[in-house]
């Protein structure tokens, strides 16, 4: 299968940004806290849904 450069970029990218932050899984999560945060993004929440579609009895 032929790379996509567009892949290998955002793996660069996600490599780079880990190694930072010795790959701690803590300190990568902050950060990306942090950037949202300052960017204003905000978060995307959705209702719950039931497993296997059953819908709700009224």
């Amino acid at each position: 299968m032929p790379s996509d450069p567009i892949v290998e970029e955002v793996r660069a990218a996600r490599e780079e940004h880990a190694a930072r932050f010795g790959y701690d899984l803590k300190k990568i999560a902050e950060d990306v806290r942090k950037k949202r945060e300052q960017l204003g993004w905000p978060i995307a929440t959705c209702a719950p849904k039931r497993p296997g579609g059953v819908k709700a009895s009224s």
